[in-house]
């Protein structure tokens, strides 16, 4: 399976952050096949004055979405991450990583789920700058599974 992620770090050095994260992607969930660069972007959803460094990455796994998020939730945890974000009331964070899109091929995302613990695709994806800018980057023609537009697309329309 191909999954793509966004991650971003607004605490700490977060660069480094990121960085192991992606490392520790790498380690312990499949090979990072694409990587974007990273951008600063204002938090979204909350103020703050720690602004995020933000990136996407797409992974070749053999982990389905679900063992996946458990093991990115864990490298968040390793990261100093105390508690995820929810009923949309958002903080300043060491370490984000969101299960975005996944499919059977680095250029399809065709996998559509919604469980108590993980929709896919991400359901505000489409409405972030800071998630689209870099997939449009790594993976501009991917399609959107339910909206039917491209990564590219979909950036720009913001």
């Amino acid at each position: 399976m191909y999954a793509y992620l966004g991650l971003g770090s607004n605490l700490g050095d977060r660069q480094a952050l990121l960085q192991q994260a992606i490392r520790l992607l790498g380690e312990r969930t499949g090979r990072v096949v694409r990587l974007s660069a990273f951008i600063e972007t204002e938090p979204w959803g909350f103020r703050s004055e720690h602004p995020f460094l933000n990136a996407a990455l797409c992974l070749d796994t053999p982990l389905t979405p679900l063992p996946l998020l458990d093991t990115t939730q864990q490298i968040e945890r390793e990261l100093g991450r105390i508690r995820k974000s929810a009923h949309g009331l958002y903080a300043d964070r060491p370490i984000d990583i969101d299960l975005l899109l996944c499919g059977d091929s680095p250029d399809r995302a065709d996998v559509v789920m919604s469980t108590p613990h993980l929709t896919l695709p991400h359901p505000l994806m489409h409405r972030r700058d800071f998630v689209l800018r870099p997939l449009a980057e790594i993976a501009p023609g991917l399609i959107h599974p339910v909206l039917h537009r491209s990564m590219a697309e979909l950036a720009a329309a913001l």
